[in-house]
């Protein structure tokens, strides 16, 4: 394989956040850096994208909306296993690592991934429609000098949030004033 083509490995290096986003943690950083050298379009969701939105107590992996188009999801699985991504369970049990390609990642709808032992991923894979959406309504922010990201509105961010807490889509229920129970005569 061409040096050129060899997807880049993760670099750990001490995050050098722009004014304002001092809260972010350098994992997210870190993993934030590494798909941008790897070319990698995607929009950032999950609790790195609410603390770039100005959450500051956001916790939990960094998860991202890839570009659903079959050149970037191929950057993507080739990113992953330059960085040696293995599946994450919830009791940390080892899991052997996934023989990633555009074609698997397309086929699952939400993968949670440890990265080179030590930076969690979580992937979610949106219909192109959806992500177009998303993209669309996203807005870019710049977290280190030379590096930005697309953000997911907030409205999709608490909408998120809702369905991991919950489980469920929200319900919105419309209403017209008090009901008022029918009396039978």
């Amino acid at each position: 394989m061409l040096q050129r083509h060899r997807a880049p490995g993760i670099e750990p290096r001490p995050a050098e956040t722009v004014k304002g986003l001092e809260h972010l943690q350098d994992e997210w950083v870190t993993v934030l850096r590494w798909l941008a050298e790897a070319r990698v379009e995607h929009v950032v969701v999950g609790p790195a994208g609410e603390a770039i939105r100005g959450g500051v107590n956001a916790e939990g992996p960094v998860a991202i909306v890839p570009a659903p188009y079959h050149r970037n999801l191929d950057r993507l699985a080739r990113a992953l296993l330059a960085a040696h991504t293995r599946l994450r369970t919830e009791g940390g049990a080892e899991v052997a690592p996934v023989r990633f390609s555009s074609a698997a990642l397309s086929a699952g709808e939400h993968w949670t991934l440890r990265c080179e032992a030590t930076y969690d991923l979580d992937i979610e894979m949106f219909p192109a429609e959806r992500y177009s959406e998303l993209l669309y309504e996203a807005g870019r922010f710049e977290i280190e000098p030379g590096l930005s990201v697309e953000v997911a509105s907030l409205e999709h961010l608490e909408h998120q949030s809702h369905i991991l807490r919950n489980g469920e889509e929200p319900e919105i229920r419309v209403s017209r004033g008090p009901v008022v129970p029918q009396s039978s005569n």
